[in-house]
């Protein structure tokens, strides 16, 4: 598609061009301000993008100038993304939660000299990081709440007024610089999560972006005008591949949620026809639903687990065409009526079309519930080093332990270590400034390694065991995939988070981090007391609620013959939550292993030497910044282990 010729819509800017040209009066975003929508639509959209681009040229941005980007979803932040890109510049989105060191960071290694905020707190800082980094020169804010006493920036509005005066004297003062761009220049940087050290900027081209959009978009029959809703960090390749590469490519409307405590009544009202979330936004839907099922009446938990019980059974196979009997159809018919679709409703998901998950691996029963209502639910499995799209499941052929076949025009290989490779027309230009992480990353006949570990099964689907890197074996030879179980045990609505242990080792053991909401509700139901997440994880009662839930996985696990000598034995509850501004958990929300193994290397021990419970006192930092100390015993648990159950194959 869009091969060749000097017309041809290659680049971000000139695809705003063709849809305000082809489709001007369309909704291209929703905003909802103070509870109402605002539409703004293809030909606004490229009259205020322009507006900004004139004026950032005005302030001296130049080709090749890098913009840092930072706040939650906003259509005005997404504009400046395309208006960096209109004067040959390259966008920098940045995670909103990250601390000023950490930006600070992505700032100077990007050699950033402006910048694009939403709101205060954006603005302070960058104003710090501004002291450490004099280079970043120009700093303009969207929401002028707060700031009308400072000095030395600059607003939104302001840039676009001094852009409007310029246009209106040359009209034709971008046209040039947009029509010179090219599909094979930079389009963005994106930063890599960070697992195993400092961030690495990924460089995509338009080309990357674009071809990869467009093709994923064919495969999975999305239009213009199908509906998403952006809440995803905006500095995460997900976020910037579905809702700004697909969006101008396909032409999407892109709704943005008025805050992210109003995204659930949002998501509702919108109604999206395409949705993606990562695994924690599904393991949280699915915890809320649990928590109001345990306090709805009895008569309603009965219908809800008979109909659920079904729907997990044929729900899928209804969704696939597979054959299901008449009465089972008949039955979840009538549990349509009574719960899928109140449920559908009440998650905002009654319009799906196609959705997918991916961003880590997610337990097949988390995918499966949703499957069970009769929503599209599809995984796939991307890299910002892929501009995203290595593999998904096509339609009709969703396997809940694979990530699916290949992305149209995607290679795949399996390295003699088990390693994935693939090849294909996302593959990123280069680590910014670490030829030789590129050149370790990315081959010269450009296969890409993945650091992910896997197999192709003999239905063509990839299936990924867990990171190259975490995947080891306990010392009998039995294989430890962390993240296999980890993920079984996050279905549980009561568990948040789980760090496994075993590599090496004669057993396998686990930190768990308990979800607040959900077993405080489960702990007041049962007259529990506590007065903080520190006290409610220190309850023996909950240590009990946990080992019960260990012991399930373990049921499971004992009926698999490469994990059944992986069983959990011993395992803890944390006494705080696992925390990206304590270095725990990346911006995008995966578990630093290294670093939690050596900060708790203590507990770890103590999990392994025989130890009843063990005295813990470690930092931790508060949002706003301050810190504390947190301090106590820790109860160590053991859980049942079963015996290895060999299952007879059907047929």
């Amino acid at each position: 598609m869009n091969q060749g010729g000097a017309d041809i819509a290659d680049t971000f800017p000139k695809l705003l061009d063709r849809n305000a040209r082809t489709m001007g009066d369309a909704p291209a975003y929703r905003e909802k301000e103070f509870g109402i929508w605002q539409t703004y639509d293809w030909s606004r959209v490229r009259e205020e993008t322009r507006a900004l681009a004139a004026g950032l040229a005005g302030l001296g941005f130049r080709p090749g100038d890098k913009l840092i980007v930072v706040g939650d979803n906003r259509p005005r932040l997404y504009w400046a993304m395309n208006a960096a890109q209109c004067l040959g510049g390259i966008p920098v989105p940045v995670y909103q939660d990250a601390v000023a060191s950490e930006m600070a960071y992505v700032v100077e290694h990007a050699e950033a000299r402006f910048a694009i905020v939403e709101n205060q707190e954006q603005v302070d800082k960058l104003l710090e990081i501004q002291r450490q980094v004099p280079a970043l020169a120009t700093i303009v804010y969207e929401d002028p709440r707060g700031l009308r006493d400072y000095r030395d920036v600059a607003s939104y509005e302001s840039v676009q007024e001094k852009g409007r005066a310029a246009l209106k004297a040359t009209p034709d003062l971008l046209d040039a610089g947009i029509a010179a761009a090219k599909g094979s220049d930079a389009s963005v940087m994106l930063y890599t999560s960070g697992t195993t050290g400092r961030p690495k900027g990924v460089v995509l081209s338009f080309d990357n972006l674009r071809l990869t959009a467009e093709n994923a978009a064919r495969a999975d029959g999305l239009r213009a005008g199908d509906d998403l809703v952006s809440y995803l960090p905006m500095a995460w390749v997900g976020d910037h591949i579905f809702s700004y590469a697909q969006g101008h490519a396909v032409g999407l409307t892109v709704n943005c949620p008025e805050s992210p405590d109003t995204l659930q009544a949002d998501l509702r009202e919108i109604g999206p026809t395409y949705y993606f979330a990562p695994p924690r936004v599904l393991e949280n839907m699915i915890t809320t639903v649990t928590i109001r099922m345990e306090d709805a009446g009895a008569f309603k938990r009965r219908a809800f687990r008979y109909f659920m019980d079904l729907a997990r059974r044929v729900g899928s196979r209804l969704l696939d065409g597979q054959p299901v009997s008449l009465a089972d159809r008949l039955q979840y018919a009538l549990g349509n009526l009574l719960v899928y679709a109140p449920l559908k409703n009440a998650l905002g998901l009654s319009r799906v079309r196609v959705a997918y998950t991916a961003g880590e691996a997610v337990g097949p029963d988390i995918f499966n519930f949703f499957r069970s209502l009769g929503i599209n639910m599809k995984q796939l499995y991307g890299q910002t080093e892929a501009s995203v799209f290595v593999t998904q499941h096509p339609n009709r052929d969703v396997r809940l332990e694979t990530v699916g076949k290949p992305s149209p025009d995607v290679e795949l290989k399996i390295a003699d270590n088990g390693e994935v490779l693939f090849r294909g027309p996302g593959v990123f230009l280069e680590y910014y400034k670490n030829p030789a992480a590129t050149a370790e990353t990315k081959t010269a006949d450009g296969w890409v390694h993945s650091g992910d570990a896997g197999f192709i099964d003999e239905a063509g689907h990839l299936r990924i065991i867990d990171r190259a890197k975490d995947v080891g074996k306990l010392v009998d030879g039995t294989l430890f995939a962390p993240k296999y179980i980890e993920n079984k045990l996050k279905f549980f609505p009561h568990i948040n988070e789980v760090v496994a242990f075993g590599d090496g080792r004669d057993h396998v053991a686990a930190f768990v981090n308990v979800d607040l909401t959900a077993v405080g509700d489960w702990a007041e139901r049962r007259d529990i007391s506590y007065a903080s997440y520190q006290e409610l994880a220190a309850r023996p009662e909950v240590l009990a609620l946990i080992r019960g839930e260990i012991e399930q996985v373990n049921a499971e696990l004992a009926t698999d013959p490469r994990m059944a000598g992986a069983q959990i034995r011993r395992f803890l509850v944390l006494p705080k939550l696992l925390d990206a501004d304590d270095g725990e958990l990346t911006r995008t929300r995966k578990v630093r292993r290294g670093f939690i193994a050596e900060r708790y290397a203590a507990l770890v021990t103590a999990l392994y030497d025989g130890s009843a419970s063990i005295h813990i006192r470690t930092e931790v930092t508060f949002e706003d910044g301050r810190k504390g100390v947190v301090e106590g015993d820790v109860a160590i648990g053991d859980a049942t282990v079963h015996p290895a159950v060999l299952l007879k194959k059907a047929g």
